[in-house]
């Protein structure tokens, strides 16, 4: 697999803060000199800090839960004679999914939610790692079978997939500690305004930031400056630089940032559908009659514990859902 300069930096950044939130969001210093080190540091490190899991382990100490018959008695038939689920990941930011210190396994939140709904199903975990912008395709190509990879339910993406909820969608405010210009709690949109933010490019938080700025301009406010940024090794530089006052992006990586920087903290939280409420789902392919099968692995994986396990191992307790439900309310359509 071919990979880039800035998705290197990435992938060692990620390794440098060695699962702090494996052990309950135990926090512990990073820096990507530690990265370069090799995994025998980051194994010594994880000691230190009191954690069970590091990056070498996290495929092996996978949480797993059992075959479901009921799930399994859903799967349509062009899938019951199928010995692996094929599931989209994309693999590059900590903790929702990132590669190992062997730089090709992928691990974190999304990974394991995959183990979770292939096990149930009784299926082999196949992997695929898929950028951003390449999953719609493998999807409707049927090249995967699913998505995990951290995809908010829209009313839009319905028209062309089916989803399975496991998670509530959760925004966060990354700021650097000591920033004077940036108020000790965001929860409003005056208390944007003025201030430098990068934001993802077509993504929810981008929409909302939009909107956010547009209501500080109606009532006479300073406006958002907007940035935008290829990588998130950058972002964060940016950041710790000064160059940027915020980085609004989902919670789960922003907490995780926080917690593996003590330069650096959230500062407020968002659903990621406001001022509605939106959901993380895996997705499948419309029509195709797999959703439903997914939807009861799921909940499946709720009822034994498996999924709490998942969602503690990777710091996100706070955002998990008590029931899946199959193509549930999405944002609307822009």
């Amino acid at each position: 697999m071919i990979r880039t300069t800035a998705y290197r930096r990435s992938r060692l950044l990620a390794a440098a803060a060695v699962l702090p939130l494996l052990a309950g969001l135990a926090a512990c210093s990073s820096a990507a000199a530690d990265a370069d080190k090799g995994s025998s540091d980051l194994q010594t490190n994880n000691a230190k800090a009191g954690l069970s899991v590091d990056t070498d382990a996290a495929q092996k100490d996978r949480p797993h839960t059992t075959q479901d018959p009921a799930a399994i008695a859903l799967l349509p038939a062009s899938f019951k004679d199928k010995d692996t689920l094929a599931v989209a990941v994309s693999a590059y930011v900590a903790p929702l999914a990132f590669l190992a210190d062997d730089d090709k396994t992928p691990i974190g939140n999304e990974p394991d939610i995959a183990q979770l709904v292939a096990d149930a199903l009784g299926k082999k975990l196949d992997l695929e790692v898929t950028a951003w912008e390449d999953w719609p395709l493998a999807l409707s190509s049927g090249k995967v079978d699913a998505v995990i990879s951290n995809v908010t339910v829209t009313e839009e993406r319905k028209e062309t997939i089916d989803f399975s909820s496991y998670r509530n969608d959760q925004l966060g405010w990354l700021a650097k500690v000591g920033n004077s210009k940036v108020p000790a709690s965001i929860t409003k949109p005056a208390d944007v305004a003025g201030l430098t933010v990068a934001v993802g490019s077509g993504t929810n938080q981008e929409k909302i930031l939009l909107a956010w700025d547009k209501q500080n301009r109606a009532a006479g406010l300073k406006p958002v400056d907007i940035q935008y940024f290829q990588n998130d090794p950058d972002t964060i530089l940016a950041l710790q630089s000064g160059r940027i006052d915020l980085s609004f992006g989902p919670n789960a990586t922003a907490a995780y940032k926080a917690k593996a920087d003590p330069a650096l903290h959230v500062v407020g939280t968002l659903n990621g559908g406001w001022p509605d409420t939106a959901q993380i789902a895996v997705g499948t392919k419309k029509g195709n009659e797999l959703a439903p099968a997914i939807t009861e692995a799921l909940n499946h994986a709720i009822a034994d514990g498996s999924y709490a396990k998942v969602l503690d191992r990777w710091g996100l307790t706070a955002e998990g859902i008590a029931k899946s439900e199959t193509n549930p309310h999405g944002l609307p359509k822009s």
